[in-house]
Protein backbone atom coordinates (compact mmCIF):
# COMPACT_ATOMS: atom_id res chain seq x y z
CA UNK A 1 0.00 0.00 0.00
CA UNK A 2 1.44 3.29 -1.20
CA UNK A 3 1.06 6.50 0.65
CA UNK A 4 1.27 10.13 0.11
CA UNK A 5 2.32 12.37 2.47
CA UNK A 6 1.22 16.09 2.02
CA UNK A 7 1.97 19.63 3.26
CA UNK A 8 0.39 23.19 1.77
CA UNK A 9 0.97 26.44 2.73
CA UNK A 10 -1.63 28.91 1.57
CA UNK A 11 -2.77 32.30 1.11
CA UNK A 12 -5.08 32.39 4.41
CA UNK A 13 -8.34 33.64 4.01
CA UNK A 14 -8.45 32.79 0.11
CA UNK A 15 -6.71 29.58 0.63
CA UNK A 16 -4.46 29.80 -2.33
CA UNK A 17 -1.92 27.24 -2.69
CA UNK A 18 1.56 29.06 -1.89
CA UNK A 19 3.82 25.70 -1.75
CA UNK A 20 3.51 22.23 -2.01
CA UNK A 21 5.24 19.00 -0.88
CA UNK A 22 4.30 15.82 -1.41
CA UNK A 23 6.39 12.47 0.07
CA UNK A 24 5.54 9.42 -1.56
CA UNK A 25 5.76 6.51 1.09
CA UNK A 26 5.56 2.67 0.29
CA UNK A 27 5.38 1.95 4.35
CA UNK A 28 9.31 1.26 4.84
CA UNK A 29 10.88 4.13 2.66
CA UNK A 30 10.14 7.62 0.59
CA UNK A 31 10.25 6.10 -3.01
CA UNK A 32 9.29 10.01 -4.60
CA UNK A 33 9.25 13.56 -3.27
CA UNK A 34 7.69 16.55 -5.66
CA UNK A 35 8.11 19.42 -4.02
CA UNK A 36 7.09 23.50 -5.34
CA UNK A 37 6.67 27.20 -4.74
CA UNK A 38 3.24 27.65 -6.40
CA UNK A 39 2.21 31.41 -7.82
CA UNK A 40 -1.54 31.27 -6.19
CA UNK A 41 -2.63 34.09 -8.61
CA UNK A 42 -3.55 36.15 -5.29
CA UNK A 43 -1.92 38.78 -2.76
CA UNK A 44 -0.13 36.80 0.13
CA UNK A 45 -0.89 39.02 3.72
CA UNK A 46 1.50 40.27 5.69
CA UNK A 47 1.08 37.92 8.67
CA UNK A 48 1.03 34.81 6.66
CA UNK A 49 4.64 35.64 5.10
CA UNK A 50 5.34 36.64 9.22
CA UNK A 51 4.51 32.49 9.93
CA UNK A 52 5.83 30.75 6.26
CA UNK A 53 8.34 33.43 4.97
CA UNK A 54 7.10 33.32 1.85
CA UNK A 55 6.01 36.74 0.20
CA UNK A 56 4.79 38.10 -2.65
CA UNK A 57 8.35 38.71 -4.41
CA UNK A 58 9.05 34.35 -4.03
CA UNK A 59 6.80 33.42 -5.16
CA UNK A 60 6.18 35.61 -8.37
CA UNK A 61 8.23 32.94 -10.94
CA UNK A 62 6.84 30.27 -9.45
CA UNK A 63 4.61 28.36 -11.80
CA UNK A 64 0.58 28.47 -11.07
CA UNK A 65 -1.14 25.60 -10.02
CA UNK A 66 -2.82 24.58 -13.92
CA UNK A 67 1.38 23.65 -14.68
CA UNK A 68 2.03 21.46 -11.39
CA UNK A 69 -1.70 20.05 -11.91
CA UNK A 70 -0.50 16.87 -13.54
CA UNK A 71 2.40 16.13 -11.23
CA UNK A 72 0.38 16.34 -8.56
CA UNK A 73 -2.35 13.76 -10.04
CA UNK A 74 0.47 11.46 -11.01
CA UNK A 75 2.18 11.01 -7.72
CA UNK A 76 -1.07 10.88 -5.49
CA UNK A 77 -2.55 8.17 -8.00
CA UNK A 78 -3.62 4.96 -6.58
CA UNK A 79 -2.04 6.42 -2.87
CA UNK A 80 -3.97 7.09 0.46
CA UNK A 81 -3.78 10.91 1.00
CA UNK A 82 -2.32 11.52 4.72
CA UNK A 83 -1.71 15.05 6.01
CA UNK A 84 -1.81 16.60 9.56
CA UNK A 85 -5.03 18.28 9.97
CA UNK A 86 -5.96 15.73 6.43
CA UNK A 87 -9.25 17.36 5.46
CA UNK A 88 -7.75 21.18 5.58
CA UNK A 89 -4.92 20.12 3.08
CA UNK A 90 -7.22 17.57 0.92
CA UNK A 91 -9.60 20.79 1.21
CA UNK A 92 -7.30 22.89 -0.25
CA UNK A 93 -6.02 20.65 -3.07
CA UNK A 94 -9.45 19.95 -4.01
CA UNK A 95 -10.05 23.38 -4.78
CA UNK A 96 -7.62 23.97 -6.93
CA UNK A 97 -8.77 21.23 -9.18
CA UNK A 98 -12.07 22.37 -9.21
CA UNK A 99 -10.81 25.63 -10.94
CA UNK A 100 -9.60 23.40 -13.46
CA UNK A 101 -12.47 21.45 -13.62
CA UNK A 102 -10.87 18.24 -12.79
CA UNK A 103 -12.45 16.40 -9.94
CA UNK A 104 -9.83 15.03 -7.47
CA UNK A 105 -10.61 12.12 -5.32
CA UNK A 106 -8.15 9.84 -2.71
CA UNK A 107 -9.00 8.16 0.38
CA UNK A 108 -7.28 9.69 3.02
CA UNK A 109 -5.88 9.47 6.78
CA UNK A 110 -5.77 11.90 9.02
CA UNK A 111 -2.18 12.18 11.41
CA UNK A 112 -3.54 13.96 14.16
CA UNK A 113 -6.76 11.72 14.59
CA UNK A 114 -4.54 9.09 13.98
CA UNK A 115 -2.25 10.30 17.08
CA UNK A 116 -4.89 10.72 19.13
CA UNK A 117 -5.95 6.91 19.36
CA UNK A 118 -2.58 5.23 18.64
CA UNK A 119 -0.38 7.65 21.01
CA UNK A 120 -2.55 9.03 23.49
CA UNK A 121 -2.26 10.89 26.79
CA UNK A 122 -0.41 14.07 24.63
CA UNK A 123 -1.05 17.85 26.11
CA UNK A 124 -1.58 18.83 22.39
CA UNK A 125 -1.28 17.16 19.28
CA UNK A 126 -0.80 20.24 16.75
CA UNK A 127 2.21 19.12 14.52
CA UNK A 128 5.05 21.29 16.42
CA UNK A 129 4.21 20.10 20.18
CA UNK A 130 4.10 16.58 18.92
CA UNK A 131 7.60 16.32 16.98
CA UNK A 132 8.54 18.01 20.51
CA UNK A 133 7.18 15.04 22.70
CA UNK A 134 8.12 12.34 20.34
CA UNK A 135 11.65 13.96 19.66
CA UNK A 136 11.08 14.53 15.95
CA UNK A 137 13.53 16.57 14.31
CA UNK A 138 11.07 19.59 12.65
CA UNK A 139 12.95 21.77 10.28
CA UNK A 140 11.55 24.64 8.20
CA UNK A 141 8.56 24.85 10.72
CA UNK A 142 5.60 26.27 8.58
CA UNK A 143 7.50 25.57 5.13
CA UNK A 144 5.76 22.47 3.20
CA UNK A 145 8.88 20.49 3.17
CA UNK A 146 9.69 20.75 6.23
CA UNK A 147 6.01 19.94 7.74
CA UNK A 148 5.78 17.35 5.18
CA UNK A 149 9.23 15.98 5.92
CA UNK A 150 8.20 15.61 9.89
CA UNK A 151 5.06 14.26 9.15
CA UNK A 152 6.59 11.01 7.67
CA UNK A 153 8.98 10.44 10.25
CA UNK A 154 5.42 10.32 12.88
CA UNK A 155 3.69 8.37 10.23
CA UNK A 156 6.06 5.72 10.88
CA UNK A 157 6.21 5.60 14.30
CA UNK A 158 2.02 5.69 14.38
CA UNK A 159 2.35 2.26 11.67
CA UNK A 160 5.11 0.57 13.95
CA UNK A 161 2.25 0.97 17.04
CA UNK A 162 0.83 -2.23 18.13
CA UNK A 163 -3.32 -1.65 16.87
CA UNK A 164 -1.46 0.36 13.77
CA UNK A 165 -3.51 -2.17 11.16
CA UNK A 166 -6.47 -2.50 13.04
CA UNK A 167 -6.69 1.72 13.73
CA UNK A 168 -5.86 1.79 10.50
CA UNK A 169 -8.77 -0.10 8.49
CA UNK A 170 -11.18 1.10 10.65
CA UNK A 171 -10.13 5.01 9.98
CA UNK A 172 -10.14 4.23 5.43
CA UNK A 173 -13.61 2.14 6.08
CA UNK A 174 -16.05 4.31 3.87
CA UNK A 175 -18.74 4.95 6.75
CA UNK A 176 -16.47 5.92 9.57
CA UNK A 177 -16.68 9.21 10.48
CA UNK A 178 -13.14 9.52 12.09
CA UNK A 179 -12.14 11.25 9.16
CA UNK A 180 -14.80 14.06 8.65
CA UNK A 181 -14.40 14.55 12.69
CA UNK A 182 -12.49 17.90 13.14
CA UNK A 183 -8.70 16.75 14.10
CA UNK A 184 -9.03 18.09 17.67
CA UNK A 185 -12.21 16.63 18.98
CA UNK A 186 -12.63 13.84 20.81
CA UNK A 187 -14.83 11.03 18.97
CA UNK A 188 -16.65 10.60 22.41
CA UNK A 189 -17.77 14.27 22.21
CA UNK A 190 -19.40 13.65 18.63
CA UNK A 191 -20.98 10.19 19.62
CA UNK A 192 -22.64 11.88 22.33
CA UNK A 193 -24.66 14.33 20.19
CA UNK A 194 -28.18 13.15 20.33
CA UNK A 195 -30.63 12.85 17.56
CA UNK A 196 -33.11 15.55 18.93
CA UNK A 197 -33.59 19.16 18.52
CA UNK A 198 -32.07 22.03 20.40
CA UNK A 199 -28.44 24.57 20.09
CA UNK A 200 -24.70 23.49 19.93
CA UNK A 201 -21.69 25.13 20.78
CA UNK A 202 -18.78 24.69 18.61
CA UNK A 203 -15.49 25.42 21.59
CA UNK A 204 -11.79 25.87 20.52
CA UNK A 205 -9.27 24.39 22.94
CA UNK A 206 -9.52 26.54 24.93
CA UNK A 207 -13.02 26.16 25.95
CA UNK A 208 -13.77 29.47 24.42
CA UNK A 209 -17.73 29.44 22.37
CA UNK A 210 -16.63 30.25 18.83
CA UNK A 211 -19.64 29.33 17.27
CA UNK A 212 -23.32 28.64 18.18
CA UNK A 213 -26.08 27.01 16.13
CA UNK A 214 -29.37 25.39 15.91
CA UNK A 215 -31.23 22.23 15.05
CA UNK A 216 -33.82 19.64 14.63
CA UNK A 217 -31.57 17.03 14.93
CA UNK A 218 -28.52 17.96 16.73
CA UNK A 219 -26.30 15.43 15.40
CA UNK A 220 -26.98 15.42 11.72
CA UNK A 221 -26.27 19.37 12.00
CA UNK A 222 -23.11 19.14 13.35
CA UNK A 223 -22.22 16.35 10.66
CA UNK A 224 -22.99 18.62 7.75
CA UNK A 225 -20.55 21.07 9.27
CA UNK A 226 -17.78 18.46 9.05
CA UNK A 227 -18.43 18.04 5.60
CA UNK A 228 -19.38 21.22 4.23
CA UNK A 229 -16.92 23.19 2.09
CA UNK A 230 -17.47 26.53 2.86
CA UNK A 231 -14.81 28.37 4.09
CA UNK A 232 -16.30 29.65 7.31
CA UNK A 233 -17.02 26.12 8.14
CA UNK A 234 -13.21 24.44 7.03
CA UNK A 235 -11.48 27.31 9.86
CA UNK A 236 -14.70 26.96 12.51
CA UNK A 237 -13.98 23.02 12.13
CA UNK A 238 -9.95 23.06 12.44
CA UNK A 239 -10.41 25.29 15.61
CA UNK A 240 -13.04 22.63 17.74
CA UNK A 241 -11.94 21.36 20.09
CA UNK A 242 -15.35 20.53 21.72
CA UNK A 243 -19.08 20.33 21.26
CA UNK A 244 -21.38 21.47 23.96
CA UNK A 245 -25.42 21.22 23.64
CA UNK A 246 -28.97 21.97 25.18
CA UNK A 247 -31.76 20.05 24.23
CA UNK A 248 -34.64 21.88 23.54
CA UNK A 249 -37.60 19.84 22.20
CA UNK A 250 -38.90 21.67 19.77
CA UNK A 251 -37.93 23.98 16.92
CA UNK A 252 -39.38 27.23 18.22
CA UNK A 253 -37.51 27.34 21.32
CA UNK A 254 -34.27 26.00 19.98
CA UNK A 255 -34.73 29.36 18.01
CA UNK A 256 -35.36 31.57 20.47
CA UNK A 257 -32.11 29.95 22.98
CA UNK A 258 -29.68 29.91 19.75
CA UNK A 259 -30.84 34.22 19.75
CA UNK A 260 -30.41 34.48 23.52
CA UNK A 261 -27.08 32.37 23.60
CA UNK A 262 -25.34 34.06 20.20
CA UNK A 263 -26.24 37.60 22.13
CA UNK A 264 -24.98 36.78 25.04
CA UNK A 265 -21.69 35.20 24.19
CA UNK A 266 -21.32 37.26 20.82
CA UNK A 267 -19.19 34.09 19.10
CA UNK A 268 -16.35 34.76 16.15
CA UNK A 269 -17.90 32.65 13.31
CA UNK A 270 -21.27 34.05 14.34
CA UNK A 271 -22.74 37.10 12.33
CA UNK A 272 -24.32 39.12 14.48
CA UNK A 273 -26.74 42.31 12.98
CA UNK A 274 -25.20 45.60 13.68
CA UNK A 275 -27.88 47.56 12.37
CA UNK A 276 -31.41 47.35 13.76
CA UNK A 277 -34.17 45.44 11.86
CA UNK A 278 -36.67 47.73 9.46
CA UNK A 279 -40.37 47.09 11.18
CA UNK A 280 -43.50 47.74 8.78
CA UNK A 281 -46.41 48.64 10.95
CA UNK A 282 -50.10 48.23 10.34
CA UNK A 283 -52.46 50.84 11.78
CA UNK A 284 -56.04 52.15 10.84
CA UNK A 285 -57.40 55.63 9.89
CA UNK A 286 -60.75 57.19 9.28
CA UNK A 287 -61.05 59.32 6.07
CA UNK A 288 -63.04 62.11 5.11
CA UNK A 289 -66.09 60.13 4.00
CA UNK A 290 -65.94 58.11 7.24
CA UNK A 291 -64.48 54.50 5.34
CA UNK A 292 -61.73 53.38 7.71
CA UNK A 293 -58.51 52.32 5.79
CA UNK A 294 -56.51 49.73 7.17
CA UNK A 295 -52.88 50.79 5.92
CA UNK A 296 -49.12 50.51 6.90
CA UNK A 297 -45.91 52.04 6.70
CA UNK A 298 -42.08 51.91 8.60
CA UNK A 299 -42.75 50.95 12.23
CA UNK A 300 -41.20 54.20 13.10
CA UNK A 301 -43.54 56.31 11.43
CA UNK A 302 -46.53 54.23 13.37
CA UNK A 303 -46.65 55.55 16.90
CA UNK A 304 -49.83 53.63 17.47
CA UNK A 305 -49.55 50.36 14.92
CA UNK A 306 -51.88 47.49 15.22
CA UNK A 307 -49.55 45.00 14.73
CA UNK A 308 -45.40 44.93 13.60
CA UNK A 309 -43.49 42.90 11.04
CA UNK A 310 -39.87 42.59 10.38
CA UNK A 311 -39.83 42.42 6.74
CA UNK A 312 -42.41 43.94 4.14
CA UNK A 313 -43.45 40.82 2.04
CA UNK A 314 -45.26 39.26 5.35
CA UNK A 315 -46.46 42.06 6.53
CA UNK A 316 -48.32 42.94 2.79
CA UNK A 317 -49.18 38.93 2.76
CA UNK A 318 -50.67 39.08 6.21
CA UNK A 319 -52.79 42.41 5.19
CA UNK A 320 -54.08 40.24 2.03
CA UNK A 321 -55.20 37.44 4.29
CA UNK A 322 -57.10 40.10 6.95
CA UNK A 323 -58.85 41.51 3.68
CA UNK A 324 -59.78 38.09 2.37
CA UNK A 325 -60.84 36.66 5.42
CA UNK A 326 -62.71 39.83 6.50
CA UNK A 327 -63.87 40.59 3.22
CA UNK A 328 -62.22 44.00 3.09
CA UNK A 329 -61.38 45.97 -0.17
CA UNK A 330 -58.39 46.07 -1.14
CA UNK A 331 -58.33 49.81 -2.45
CA UNK A 332 -59.37 50.38 1.34
CA UNK A 333 -56.49 48.18 2.90
CA UNK A 334 -54.18 50.26 0.70
CA UNK A 335 -53.14 46.88 -1.66
CA UNK A 336 -53.95 48.67 -4.49
CA UNK A 337 -52.92 52.74 -5.14
CA UNK A 338 -54.16 55.77 -7.20
CA UNK A 339 -57.44 53.46 -8.09
CA UNK A 340 -61.30 55.11 -8.10
CA UNK A 341 -62.45 50.72 -8.03
CA UNK A 342 -60.64 47.69 -6.01
CA UNK A 343 -59.32 45.36 -9.04
CA UNK A 344 -56.85 42.91 -6.98
CA UNK A 345 -56.23 39.64 -9.00
CA UNK A 346 -56.59 37.90 -5.85
CA UNK A 347 -58.57 39.38 -3.70
CA UNK A 348 -62.40 39.31 -5.18
CA UNK A 349 -64.81 39.35 -2.41
CA UNK A 350 -65.14 43.35 -1.57
CA UNK A 351 -68.46 44.00 -1.16
CA UNK A 352 -68.78 47.07 -3.23
CA UNK A 353 -67.72 50.02 -0.76
CA UNK A 354 -65.18 51.05 -3.13
CA UNK A 355 -68.45 51.77 -5.40
CA UNK A 356 -70.64 53.11 -3.03
CA UNK A 357 -72.88 49.83 -3.09
CA UNK A 358 -72.39 48.92 0.34
CA UNK A 359 -73.44 51.16 3.80
CA UNK A 360 -70.45 52.49 5.27
CA UNK A 361 -70.92 51.39 8.71
CA UNK A 362 -71.22 47.40 7.42
CA UNK A 363 -68.04 48.04 6.07
CA UNK A 364 -66.64 49.84 9.35
CA UNK A 365 -67.75 46.91 11.26
CA UNK A 366 -66.16 44.34 9.31
CA UNK A 367 -62.92 46.37 9.64
CA UNK A 368 -63.27 46.77 13.21
CA UNK A 369 -63.66 43.48 13.87
CA UNK A 370 -60.05 42.86 11.72
CA UNK A 371 -58.91 45.54 14.23
CA UNK A 372 -59.97 43.37 17.05
CA UNK A 373 -58.38 39.87 15.28
CA UNK A 374 -55.04 41.80 14.94
CA UNK A 375 -54.94 43.38 18.71
CA UNK A 376 -55.58 40.02 19.78
CA UNK A 377 -52.16 39.50 19.36
CA UNK A 378 -51.06 41.85 21.85
CA UNK A 379 -53.18 40.01 24.90
CA UNK A 380 -51.26 36.90 26.67
CA UNK A 381 -50.10 34.06 24.52
CA UNK A 382 -49.02 30.67 25.72
CA UNK A 383 -47.74 28.72 22.67
CA UNK A 384 -47.89 24.45 23.85
CA UNK A 385 -44.71 23.03 22.15
CA UNK A 386 -42.81 19.49 22.24
CA UNK A 387 -40.66 18.87 25.62
CA UNK A 388 -37.42 17.66 25.67
CA UNK A 389 -38.68 14.26 26.78
CA UNK A 390 -41.96 12.17 26.54
CA UNK A 391 -43.22 13.78 30.30
CA UNK A 392 -42.98 17.26 29.70
CA UNK A 393 -44.24 20.17 27.36
CA UNK A 394 -42.69 22.91 26.58
CA UNK A 395 -44.07 26.54 26.24
CA UNK A 396 -43.77 30.54 24.82
CA UNK A 397 -45.30 33.29 26.59
CA UNK A 398 -45.75 36.31 25.20
CA UNK A 399 -47.83 39.64 27.05
CA UNK A 400 -48.86 42.67 25.74
CA UNK A 401 -47.10 41.43 22.14
CA UNK A 402 -43.74 41.32 24.35
CA UNK A 403 -42.04 38.04 24.38
CA UNK A 404 -41.26 36.83 28.46
CA UNK A 405 -39.47 33.39 27.64
CA UNK A 406 -40.31 29.91 27.51
CA UNK A 407 -40.58 26.59 30.29
CA UNK A 408 -40.52 23.44 30.77
CA UNK A 409 -43.56 21.78 32.74
CA UNK A 410 -43.93 18.32 33.51
CA UNK A 411 -46.74 16.59 31.82
CA UNK A 412 -48.46 15.40 35.43
CA UNK A 413 -48.71 19.71 36.57
CA UNK A 414 -52.13 20.66 36.73
CA UNK A 415 -52.28 24.59 35.39
CA UNK A 416 -55.41 26.57 35.84
CA UNK A 417 -54.48 29.70 34.98
CA UNK A 418 -51.34 31.40 33.20
CA UNK A 419 -50.17 32.54 36.04
CA UNK A 420 -49.77 29.16 37.37
CA UNK A 421 -46.94 28.70 34.33
CA UNK A 422 -45.14 32.03 36.32
CA UNK A 423 -43.16 29.64 38.42
CA UNK A 424 -41.46 27.26 35.61
CA UNK A 425 -41.04 30.41 33.19
CA UNK A 426 -37.28 30.87 32.48
CA UNK A 427 -37.06 34.77 31.79
CA UNK A 428 -35.98 36.18 28.35
CA UNK A 429 -35.35 39.35 26.69
CA UNK A 430 -37.08 40.67 23.56
CA UNK A 431 -35.93 41.56 20.80
CA UNK A 432 -36.32 42.51 17.45
CA UNK A 433 -35.13 39.32 15.90
CA UNK A 434 -37.14 37.34 18.59
CA UNK A 435 -40.32 39.36 17.48
CA UNK A 436 -39.59 38.30 13.79
CA UNK A 437 -39.13 34.55 15.46
CA UNK A 438 -42.39 34.78 16.77
CA UNK A 439 -44.52 36.43 13.87
CA UNK A 440 -42.94 33.33 11.36
CA UNK A 441 -43.58 30.59 14.13
CA UNK A 442 -46.30 31.47 16.49
CA UNK A 443 -48.67 33.60 14.53
CA UNK A 444 -48.18 32.22 10.71
CA UNK A 445 -51.47 29.61 11.02
CA UNK A 446 -53.50 32.09 13.06
CA UNK A 447 -55.29 33.25 9.41
CA UNK A 448 -56.19 30.01 9.19
CA UNK A 449 -59.45 30.43 11.34
CA UNK A 450 -62.34 31.68 10.72
CA UNK A 451 -63.89 34.63 12.87
CA UNK A 452 -66.45 32.37 14.43
CA UNK A 453 -63.51 30.07 15.54
CA UNK A 454 -61.14 33.24 16.65
CA UNK A 455 -63.87 34.54 19.22
CA UNK A 456 -64.05 31.18 20.51
CA UNK A 457 -60.60 30.22 20.98
CA UNK A 458 -60.34 33.51 23.65
CA UNK A 459 -62.34 31.68 26.20
CA UNK A 460 -59.87 28.67 26.15
CA UNK A 461 -57.52 28.15 29.45
CA UNK A 462 -55.62 24.90 28.82
CA UNK A 463 -51.93 25.10 27.82
CA UNK A 464 -52.24 25.03 24.04
CA UNK A 465 -51.61 27.42 21.83
CA UNK A 466 -54.46 29.82 23.07
CA UNK A 467 -55.33 33.46 24.28
CA UNK A 468 -56.63 34.18 26.76
CA UNK A 469 -58.27 37.86 28.14
CA UNK A 470 -56.41 39.47 31.17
Amino acid sequence: MNYTIIDVETTGSSNRITEISIFKYNGNTIIDEFTSLVNPESFIPSHITALTGIDNHLVADAPVFKEIAEQVLSITEDTIFVAHNVNFDFNVIQGEFKRLGINFSRKKLCTVRLSRRLLPGHRSYSLGKLCKALDINLVDRHRARGDAEATVILFKILLQQPEAETVFTEFLNKNSREATLPPNLPKAVFEALPNQAGIYYFKDKKGQIIYIGKAINLKKRVLSHFYSKAQKSLDMVRETGDIDFEVSGSELVALLMEDAAIKQHFPKYNKVAKRSIQSYAIFSYQDRKGILHLANNKGRLVPQPLITFFDIRTMRAYLQNICLQYNLCPKYCHLQEAVSECSHYNIKNCKGICKNVEAIDDYNNRVLDAISYMSHQKDTIITKEKGRNANEEAFVMIKDGEYLGYGFIDNQTPINHTDDLNAFLIPQKDNADIQKILRQHVFKNDLSKSPETFQKSKTKQTLKQITIDI
